[in-house]
């Protein structure tokens, strides 16, 4: 059934009697049952990729919303012209005044949108200015506005980011690290103008590598509003293929670590993968450091027509410490305490100058994130990880005790299909 609003309790909604009256006549004249959502943020921070899964998450829910994307109607109407850095600077007044009238276009489409038969109009921009703000506060009054930033001062992830936007279209005439020192700039400009959330009625600050809440105000009753927290706070996996390596000569002679690489039946398992998802467009691919992550990445990615294979040292596997290169018969034959302590809480247990599982769950969280986050909103995604790695990302979505995560089955011969979302969730082990 389509979401409505006049069906919630009438206590939750704010305000004496009186007023709670007046906020049912809005609601049988359409005000509170629309809802305008402004983006806010620099650059690089995420902000289409939040918009886009606001727009999948309520159309679940049938709620009619479009994007109205700034960057989208400038690349429209200026093409390469606006790749330029100094078409962002602020005391350009020619390119200030171009841009300017992008964003009133954008502000109007949204508001016929509204008036019309739309529900949730997004409107997706830096709208960093407190001046920009205020534009869109005064010119959109039939409905209530609520602000959404989106910040990450993750530098790794930010040079992930940059690195990402230089592929568009609108940077193909300049080498990479013309486009990437011109973005740079671009967000050097819009540093100058940024100010923080603070008069605004409504807003949410999200970190959007972490999907956390940093902060918030709520004046107005929002359309929706339970539905979009619980998006913006949620991890939002589409298509995840979670693959382990092929088999590895350390795999053969049951050592842990190293760097080995693959068998010749680790290379067939690679080719085998390639194929079986050669009709599946799979734009980012994420390995570990490792040699045989990468080698068993190399076929698929051949196969792709456009895929991204990127080493993300957070994927590598547990570290053994003392242990590195030996087998776990040699570990309990030569380091007996070693092999029977770990054997009592193999969880907790972390090896003598190395890891564990408990240390372990940190840094592979912190790769998933990154994953998802520079994947934006791809429909397929790809880690190709180790045993120990894989089974952290497992109990990241199944939600498993800590003293179990050691044993799940992580097979080479098949891999895992997971699906993620506030409507959706899916586990599967499949065989290639």
């Amino acid at each position: 059934m389509p979401f409505n609003l006049k069906d919630q309790a009438f206590e939750h909604l704010k305000g004496t009697e009186t007023e709670r009256k007046g906020l049912f006549v809005l609601m049988n004249n359409g005000y509170l049952n629309k809802l305008y959502i402004a983006m806010v943020g620099l650059p690089a921070r995420g902000k289409s990729t939040v918009a886009a899964k606001l727009k999948e998450g309520l159309k679940k829910e049938n709620i009619k919303v479009r994007i109205f994307n700034n960057g989208d109607l400038r690349r429209k109407l200026l093409s390469e012209n606006s790749s330029r850095p100094d078409f962002y600077n602020p005391e350009n007044k020619t390119n200030a005044e171009q841009r300017e009238q992008i964003a009133l276009t954008n502000i109007k489409n949204a508001s016929r949108y509204l008036q019309g038969d739309g529900q949730v109009a997004i409107l997706d921009a830096t709208n960093v200015s407190l001046k920009r703000r205020r534009t869109i506060q005064n010119m959109l009054t039939d409905h209530p506005v609520l602000f959404v930033e989106c910040i990450n001062n993750d530098d790794e992830i930010l040079k992930a980011s940059i690195t990402k936007k230089t592929e568009q279209p609108e940077f193909s005439r300049m080498d990479f690290q013309e486009a990437f020192e011109s973005f740079k700039k671009r967000i050097q400009y819009y540093e100058h103008i940024a100010q923080p959330l603070q008069e605004e009625r409504n807003y949410y600050v999200l970190d959007s590598l972490n999907n956390q809440i940093l902060g918030e105000r709520m004046t107005d009753n929002i359309f929706c509003n339970v539905q979009i927290r619980d998006l913006l706070v949620s991890d939002w996996v589409k298509n995840l293929f979670l693959v382990r390596h092929g088999e590895s000569y350390f795999n053969l002679e049951n050592r842990i670590g190293g760097d080995s690489e693959l068998t010749p039946n680790g290379w067939a398992q690679a080719q085998a993968l390639a194929a079986h998802f050669k009709q599946t467009n799979i734009p980012n691919i994420y390995t570990s450091t490792k040699k045989r992550t990468v080698q068993t990445a190399r076929p698929i990615s051949e196969m792709q027509k456009n895929a991204q294979v990127m080493q993300l040292k957070e994927f590598n596997e547990i570290n053994a410490g003392t242990c590195e290169y030996m087998s776990y018969d040699e570990i309990r034959r030569e380091k007996p305490e070693v092999f029977y302590s770990r054997t009592k809480d193999k969880y907790n247990y972390i090896y003598p100058e190395g890891e564990g599982y408990v240390t372990l769950k940190h840094r592979v969280d912190r790769g998933l994130k990154k994953a998802i986050y520079l994947s934006g909103n791809a429909t397929y995604i790809m880690i190709i990880g180790h045993q120990a790695v894989n089974r952290m990302i497992l109990a990241h979505f199944l939600y498993r005790r800590k003293e179990d995560v050691p044993y799940i089955y992580t097979p080479q011969d098949r891999y895992f299909h997971i699906v993620s979302t506030q409507s959706k969730k899916l586990f599967e082990l499949k065989r290639y």
